[in-house]
């Protein structure tokens, strides 16, 4: 749990997630470099413990064989003893009898130096094996310990690559996320593009359509400039007429100074989609000379293949001559 705090820790501090997705890799190696050294002194523990126990087994057949011999020289204590009784019931001759003593004190004598040498050898091999068996008990001890590490290792490696692999899918999720919003800006911004073209004929059209109007008002206006005076010539004659003449100049006075705010508005309109039709022709240049200069590095290539291609013909003439 504290490997794995201090690891969200640590990439909490790192900013991008390629540079998280490095220190997960980094970590990831530095642990599979520690499991592989504990595998490999597991390996040299196991070893060392099938040596041991084949020591084991060979003390062991040396301890029976040991044991064996023994239970030979009981048999054969036995047999002398059985022999010395009959020799004791038996009366026969005393030189025999002292010759068999002899004899038989050698035997004994013999009997118990190689029963002494034994008894040292079972003592030795007692030690060895009580030496043994503790060594074995402590390197079972030391591989049942590093089993248990080495299990929480397991754990802790799968419980990094879960971890690691929930970041993938939320770096692929916020990946996958970020392309659909570049996409739909993308589709957002032709949108627009093709909006403010439309506007801006629109607004061309439109403003074509108030310049026609203005011409043909001012028309009208001097028309009827030209009326009002002839009406103020004839203003003696009707004064009903001059006021109808009048509010219908204040009607065409209103439409005129609407007509000139629609004016000013088309032609605001009709200067921002100049604008934006500026700016993308001016892209558009930048990426005219942009195609003009891969256009003359690919004759330039084109000319350098020429040329190889020339110096290989000439080439294979020479080889075949």
């Amino acid at each position: 749990g504290k490997e794995i705090t201090l690891l969200m820790q640590t990439l909490n501090t790192l900013s991008t997630p390629e540079e998280k997705l490095a220190a997960l890799c980094k970590k990831y190696a530095e642990l599979l470099e520690e499991h592989r050294n504990s595998q490999k002194q597991m390996k040299i523990l196991q070893k060392k413990q099938t040596q041991l126990v084949q020591e084991k087994d060979h003390l062991q057949s040396e301890h029976s064989k040991a044991i064996l011999a023994r239970s030979k020289l009981e048999s054969l204590c036995r047999e002398l003893q059985r022999h010395n009784r009959t020799l004791k019931a038996s009366e026969e001759g005393v030189q025999r009898a002292r010759e068999e003593e002899e004899k038989r004190k050698e035997v004994t004598s013999h009997f118990q130096v190689t029963l002494n040498d034994i008894q040292v050898q079972m003592e030795q091999h007692n030690e060895r094996n009580s030496k043994l068996r503790q060594e074995n008990m402590e390197l079972a001890e030391r591989l049942k310990k590093l089993i248990e590490q080495y299990e929480l290792r397991e754990e802790h490696i799968d419980k990094v690559f879960k971890h690691k692999d929930l970041q993938q899918q939320l770096v692929d999720a916020k990946l996958q996320q970020a392309q659909e919003m570049l996409k739909e800006a993308e589709e957002r911004h032709q949108r627009e593009k093709d909006f403010l073209l439309k506007e801006a004929v629109e607004s061309q059209r439109m403003c074509e359509l108030m310049k026609q109007q203005e011409t043909h008002l001012k028309q009208q206006l001097a028309l009827y400039t030209e009326k009002f005076e002839e009406f103020q010539n004839t203003l003696s004659k009707s004064s009903e007429v001059f006021t109808t003449f009048k509010q219908e100049m204040e009607k065409m006075t209103k439409k005129i100074k609407k007509l000139e705010k629609e004016t000013t508005m088309y032609r605001s309109r009709w200067e921002s989609s100049n604008k934006a039709l500026l700016e993308m022709a001016e892209e558009k240049t930048l990426r005219d000379k942009e195609l003009e200069g891969l256009q003359v590095k690919i004759q330039r290539l084109e000319k350098l293949c020429r040329a190889l291609q020339t110096e290989r013909n000439d080439l294979n003439k020479k080889v075949q001559d």
